[in-house]
């Protein structure tokens, strides 16, 4: 089995250590880059399966990293920055991370949040080949082409904006999406009174498919920033 292929992108010299350190311990296979450009230069040559990608890079700014990659690859992007402000997470995030480390961070955590990243990746590579139209998450199941969701083999009601709702985050298994990137594709527009709309509609899709809607299990809240579908294997 291959190993997977990290590519780390930090122009800290302490830091970049660290990082590799600690995926030369679990196996993973890493390049890594110090700036902007040595950064794009290597995810179009190397391909890699998951960038660890810092912001405040010397010649340029990494959510302009991101935008660039995201016109040609859906490759996964966990930010790793000392940017801690709610801005700062949404910026990166819509601009198509899929996550977002703060500095300081717990080697556990940078490790687990890189598993749900190639696990996602994973999936979505199988999807891609398969042409799935059915999705399974623990006891979730969505037919996409009947329209249909079940929890235990059991039908789930929902409405047309709980069912747009549900599958946007089931097609993005495992990624964070900002209230502004729900709001565009569910509802097609970002304004800021939408917001109290959307989590009016995630409180009535939670009580549907969760077993105990305020410890929710399949859709976690991230403060301030907007939410993810976590998948079951993760706990």
């Amino acid at each position: 089995m291959n190993k997977p292929k990290i590519l780390v992108v930090e122009d800290d010299r302490a830091v970049r250590n660290l990082i590799t350190t600690t995926l030369e311990t679990q196996n993973y296979q890493f390049h890594t880059a110090a700036t902007g450009s040595e950064s794009l230069l290597e995810a179009v040559s190397g391909r890699p399966d998951v960038i660890l990608l810092d912001l405040g890079l010397p010649d340029m700014d990494g959510v302009e990293i991101i935008k660039k990659i995201r016109t040609w690859s859906n490759m996964p992007i966990i930010v790793v920055s000392a940017r801690s402000e709610d801005k700062d997470k949404i910026d990166a995030l819509d601009a198509g991370a899929d996550d977002y480390l703060t500095k300081p961070f717990s080697v556990d955590e940078l490790l687990a949040r890189l598993r749900v990243a190639l696990r996602r990746s994973r999936f979505d590579s199988q999807q891609a080949g398969e042409a799935a139209s059915v999705f399974h998450n623990g006891d979730l199941t969505i037919d996409y082409a009947a329209g249909c969701v079940y929890r235990e083999g059991q039908e789930i009601h929902l409405t047309p904006i709980e069912y747009k709702l549900l599958c946007l985050l089931a097609k993005n298994i495992g990624k964070v999406l900002t209230h502004n990137y729900i709001l565009k594709e569910v509802w097609g527009s970002a304004l800021p009174t939408d917001t109290p709309s959307l989590r009016v509609f995630m409180a009535t899709l939670r009580k549907k498919i969760e077993k105990v809607p305020s410890q929710p299990q399949y859709i976690q809240t991230h403060v301030g920033i907007g939410y993810r579908m976590v998948r079951m294997e993760e706990r």
